[in-house]
């Protein structure tokens, strides 16, 4: 118990002093000014080139999507995730050298190039997240806290970070063990970090940028539109274009979809005019509500078109 609460104090005391650091140094592997940096250029974008033209600057909801980016980053580690997932990865290390094992690395990638170890750490973390994101749609319970997410009713870059804190939890969870195998260091983490932050607000910005034939490799504004669509067609009940920076696996594993540019489809899913409009409305949805059922049957759309007409 004693070294439980130790981790517990350490964890505070250290993320409270890094985040205090993180704010008073600037510097080049400083994750708050990137943040910072990252949204004011997809601010500025969208600001100069809107591709919906009628949508407010400051669109609905903006100021909450903007608190969501602090607080999904640093205070909710603050508060809750950095101590609890530290007591986690204490108790799964005791387990492991219960039965002998005492490193997990499966593969030494840190000895390979530089680039070869980033691309391997992005490319196992996105593949991950995939799936996981199929789970948070596939799945009832989930879908009740992956519902704040979507909630926009109007894109822009900042809704890249409105999400349920649970999913903070689902997606650390899922990813640890496979990024442990491979043994990536913190210092490829934070760079693939920031990469997958500027695709995550690139996907869900007001803007149009034509990326050719990298659109069937990356995840892009025109495709991850539909991924928010009200409507979703029939055959692909659970939602399509799950793809967090790649688009790749869509087009693999066959859950593609843009029947047509998108611009000015309905936005949400059903009910969402009833879901909370409010922060602590939305970050205790799916403890205290009813489960309601997932996905229900809605009006179908075009059918299957890998292309952008």
């Amino acid at each position: 118990m004693a070294d439980i609460w130790k981790v517990i104090t350490d964890s505070y005391s250290g993320y409270a002093n890094y985040l205090w650091d993180e704010i008073t140094h600037p510097s080049w592997h400083n994750y708050f000014y990137w943040l910072i940096g990252v949204s004011l250029f997809f601010f500025i974008l969208e600001i100069a080139n809107p591709w919906r033209k009628d949508q407010p600057v400051f669109r609905k909801d903006f100021w909450l999507d903007m608190f969501y980016m602090f607080f999904n980053f640093f205070l909710f580690s603050l508060i809750v995730y950095n101590a609890a997932s530290n007591i986690v990865v204490e108790f799964f290390n005791d387990a492991l050298a219960s039965i002998g094992i005492t490193n997990v690395v499966a593969f030494e990638v840190m000895s390979w190039p530089v680039w070869a170890h980033l691309l391997l750490g992005f490319i196992v973390r996105d593949f991950v997240q995939w799936w996981t994101h199929r789970l948070l749609h596939r799945v009832p319970w989930l879908w009740e806290f992956h519902k704040v997410h979507h909630s926009v009713e109007q894109m822009g870059f900042a809704a890249h970070l409105r999400y349920h804190w649970m999913e903070t939890v689902v997606y650390r969870t899922i990813e640890y063990i496979p990024l442990a195998l491979i043994g990536i260091g913190l210092r490829d983490f934070f760079i693939i970090h920031i990469f997958t932050l500027a695709v995550g607000h690139f996907n869900h910005s007001n803007i149009r940028w034509n990326i050719g034939f990298l659109k069937y490799i990356f995840n892009n504004p025109q495709m991850h539109i539909w991924h928010h669509a009200y409507d979703i067609p029939e055959e692909h009940r659970y939602g399509v274009n799950f793809g967090i920076s790649l688009s790749l696996w869509d087009y693999l594993f066959g859950t593609a979809y843009i029947p047509f540019e998108g611009r000015n489809i309905r936005l949400g899913f059903k009910g969402v005019e009833k879901f909370p409009k409010r922060f602590f409305g939305q970050v205790t949805h799916g403890f205290r509500m009813k489960r309601h059922k997932h996905q229900t049957k809605q009006k179908s759309i075009p059918a299957i078109s890998q292309e952008t007409k």
